[in-house]
């Protein structure tokens, strides 16, 4: 890598640590928790999930008696909620893994920090609302919370591939938050302040990713390159399914029958094109990364998430991709 380049890195760095000191949010002070307006009440129609969530536009949920879709909704809501909130544990510590080999005077030291101060901001937040549901909701699957303290150890050993991770759970989220904002649909205004928090410094986190990625992608082995090519989609496949697919505890909680389950988690035509546009920055960032080749290729198919990659960051999906 050029010194030109490096001193482009390293510039972009900067700004995005000091938009982390000039825009940020505080979980307690930016969240107007206390608004009779933002109360969290169980039985307010505004938990109904609306036509843009994957689970709210199955002829199942639209059948169900109103209180059931509030019920319903109002459940699988808070659940998605803790979902990111342990996702969001793992990567606080695997930035902190990150970090602690670092030598002295590292800009990614400095972004870390900010985007771990952040992190943790964010599960302040998640939890805050869920405590208000008082639901009991399990977040995310057994398997993940199993693997949870041993995935940031990939963070010291393995950089460039925890970062893709990073991605995997990141890229998700970020885009299911974005579909909903962006439609219009009427939410409930706590779960879209905190929408609009995440969504907007995910945004920095995300290209700190993309330009960790882009700057450490040179400089790869044949044998990491190969390797990291393979794994991509994997991880991403795998990812998707953690923060996205109920586990078993929720899908009983809210009664969904198993074909149900299935139409919407993964075998729908729609379902199918949902799962392809949430990784379409991914494929944009693998093929910038060098990552893709007809090995990787052939697994980004079989694992039904391969498509036309986006032409820039966070391009609204289209209804013929």
């Amino acid at each position: 890598m050029s010194s030109t380049q490096q001193q482009t890195y390293q510039e972009i760095l900067r700004t995005l640590s000091e938009a982390s000191v000039e825009h940020h949010f505080d979980a307690f002070v930016d969240v107007p928790w206390d608004d009779p307006e933002y109360a969290v009440d169980p039985s307010d129609p505004r938990w109904i999930l609306p036509a843009v969530d994957a689970l709210g536009r199955t002829d199942w949920y639209q059948s169900l008696p109103l209180d059931r879709q509030i019920e319903v909704g109002f459940y699988r809501q808070a659940n998605v909620v803790k979902v990111g909130l342990q996702f969001e544990q793992v990567l606080i510590a695997g930035l902190m893994m990150y970090c602690l080999s670092l030598p002295n005077g590292r800009a990614e030291f400095r972004y870390s920090t900010h985007e771990a101060t952040e992190e943790c901001h964010h599960t302040q937040m998640f939890q805050e609302f869920v405590n208000r549901t008082g639901l009991d909701v399990e977040g995310s699957h057994g398997l993940f919370k199993a693997l949870g303290p041993i995935l940031p150890l990939a963070a010291r050993h393995l950089p460039f591939i925890f970062f893709i991770g990073v991605l995997g759970g990141e890229e998700p989220i970020d885009h299911v938050q974005k579909v909903m904002l962006r439609s219009g649909e009427h939410m409930h205004p706590l779960l879209e302040r905190i929408s609009q928090i995440h969504v907007a410094e995910e945004a920095r986190h995300i290209g700190f990713a993309h330009q960790y990625l882009l700057h450490r992608a040179p400089h790869l082995g044949s044998v990491h390159r190969a390797f990291a090519s393979v794994l991509t989609p994997v991880l991403m496949k795998v990812l998707s399914d953690a923060i996205v697919v109920p586990g078993p505890k929720a899908i009983r909680a809210m009664g969904i029958p198993k074909d149900v389950v299935r139409e919407v988690w993964w075998e729908s035509p729609e379902s199918r094109k949902m799962l392809r546009d949430m990784l379409g920055d991914v494929r944009m960032l693998a093929e910038d990364l060098g990552l893709m080749n007809p090995v990787s290729r052939r697994v980004w198919r079989v694992l039904g998430i391969a498509g036309r990659p986006n032409r820039f960051r966070s391009e609204p999906s289209r209804a013929t991709d």
